[in-house]
């Protein structure tokens, strides 16, 4: 059977389960906002209690968040988390530890060169190429329009 893009596309809508917009954004809203949460806990945590600066604490903190994210999804438990709170656990770090750990857990069985090596960037890669391309379009515009001043 040969069914050009319209027909599929309405045939689709049509199957497809409709998603419950509101609910999702609001699991988003407080999963990514309770990581945010955790996280500057975390900062204050070494602030105060520790007598780290600011910058250090942050540090700490990403490290902290990136280890939980990684030991969670070696557990199996970030994806049973991310399906019920959506686009909440893409707060960027956790998300792209998240994107790097999978993909090392994935190939591993293909050995450390070929898989591992090879593949541990497969999904977050494109995120560093375009973020880097981005970033260096942003930066040409502003450095013009700082000469135009």
């Amino acid at each position: 059977m040969n069914i050009d893009n319209k027909t599929y596309k309405k045939y689709a809508k049509a199957h497809a389960p409709s998603s419950p917009i509101v609910k999702d954004m609001l699991l988003a809203f407080l999963f990514g906002g309770g990581i945010c949460a955790i996280g500057q806990g975390i900062i204050l945590l070494f602030q105060n209690v520790f007598g780290f600066t600011k910058d250090d604490a942050g540090l700490v903190c990403a490290i902290i968040l990136v280890f939980i994210a990684v030991l969670l999804t070696a557990l199996g438990l970030f994806e049973k988390i991310a399906k019920h709170a959506g686009g909440g656990t893409l707060v960027p770090i956790t998300g792209f530890a998240n994107a790097v750990a999978s993909s090392a857990i994935d190939s591993k069985n293909e050995g450390f060169i070929l898989g591992l090596g090879s593949k541990i960037f497969m999904v977050a890669g494109p995120v560093l190429l375009y973020s880097t391309v981005a970033g260096t379009i942003y930066g040409v515009i502003y450095y013009i329009m700082s000469a135009l001043r």
